[in-house]
């Protein structure tokens, strides 16, 4: 009975041995945390060191600018020469040190978190001046986006330049202007030969914008005083400004054939005062005629019959982009200033 006692103490040894040594396999969560706690102490440590060398630099900066100080005035300098040239330009990215109560009013201001989770003061220094470059990028950038208000303030401080002797010049031009420049485009050239549409339709745009700019002029004092008179004022230099894309087009003749097309009928149409045929092209330009596709456009290996009808010179260009949106939209207020200024003998041909 003792040896069998012994025999099995013998063999349970080995099993508490092994019990007792750690595992040959780790689960992936740990392995997970182990390289995470790594990261986490190389970055820390990493933050550490820089702190410790933009404190050193400081240090390095500050007793170089007691020592030019000290040099300075024993030398006693000229007033134009007080400032010390070793002192960096406070523009720069590298020298936007400003207090930390300054920090926190700037993000406040912004309405930016005061410091995220394991940010150093460097690292908040170095956040806020990433959002001011931001915010001046993107104030360049859409600088003009509120331009109805901007051709508002620009009519306002014209309006006090104008005078009477402007107004006299404006009109001899007016004259020689109209009798000079009679022409209606034929529309035989969108087929025939579509390069010499393109200066025929910019001069016309651009003395249809001229004629509303100066029957603007010609209004009483009391009306465009008025918010009417203004905002009427404002729209057409809004317009205008709008207009100058396409003008762009023109000039270097880019602009799609369809579009020239379309372009050419309104022109043509407003020159002869058939508004109502003008405002036509104008919504084949702006909306198009193209069927919408409504439910199931194909089924099976077979196309519906009049999913060929939809072609590029029946799309709406008026989604296309921002700024074709603009000056398709200015053509429909010239071709309204156009109807009110000279309208046409046949009461039919009028804009709804």
């Amino acid at each position: 009975m003792e040896a069998l006692k012994a025999e099995i103490a013998l063999k349970r040894k080995p099993l508490l041995d092994d019990s007792t040594r750690p595992t040959k396999y780790m689960r992936k969560g740990d392995l997970e945390k182990i390289k995470e706690e790594q990261e986490r102490k190389e970055r820390e440590a990493k933050e550490a060191k820089e702190r410790e060398e933009a404190e050193r630099k400081e240090r390095e900066k500050a007793a170089a600018k007691a020592k030019t100080n000290s040099h300075s005035s024993s030398n006693s300098p000229q007033p134009g020469n007080s400032r010390d040239s070793s002192t960096p330009d406070p523009s720069s990215t590298t020298s936007f040190n400003i207090s930390n109560e300054e920090t926190v009013r700037r993000l406040r201001a912004k309405g930016q978190p005061i410091r995220l989770f394991g940010e150093s003061d460097k690292d908040r220094r170095l956040r806020l001046r990433a959002l001011e470059l931001i915010e001046e990028k993107e104030h360049e950038r859409h600088g003009g986006q509120n331009d109805f208000k901007k051709a508002l303030e620009d009519v306002e401080s014209r309006a006090q330049k104008d005078s009477e002797v402007d107004k006299s010049r404006k009109k001899e031009g007016r004259e020689a202007k109209d009798t000079s420049s009679s022409e209606v485009l034929d529309l035989t050239l969108v087929k025939s030969d579509p390069d010499k549409l393109y200066p025929i339709i910019y001069y016309a745009l651009k003395r249809a914008l001229k004629d509303w700019e100066e029957w603007m002029d010609d209004r009483p004092e009391s009306v465009k005083h008025t918010t009417q008179g203004k905002l009427a004022a404002a729209t057409q230099r809004q317009s205008a400004e709008y207009m100058k894309p396409l003008f762009k087009l023109l000039r270097s003749r880019s602009l799609p054939a369809d579009m020239l097309a379309r372009i050419a009928e309104i022109v043509h149409y407003m020159q002869r005062r058939q508004y109502q045929k003008a405002n036509d092209s104008y919504l084949r330009l702006s909306i198009g005629n193209a069927p919408w596709p409504i439910g199931v456009t194909m089924v099976g290996i077979h196309e519906r019959s009049a999913r060929e009808k939809i072609s590029a010179d029946q799309v709406a260009h008026v989604l296309n982009d921002e700024v074709s949106r603009k000056y398709i939209q200015s053509l429909k207020r010239i071709l309204t200033f156009s109807q009110t200024k000279y309208p046409p003998e046949d009461a039919t041909q009028l804009m709804g």
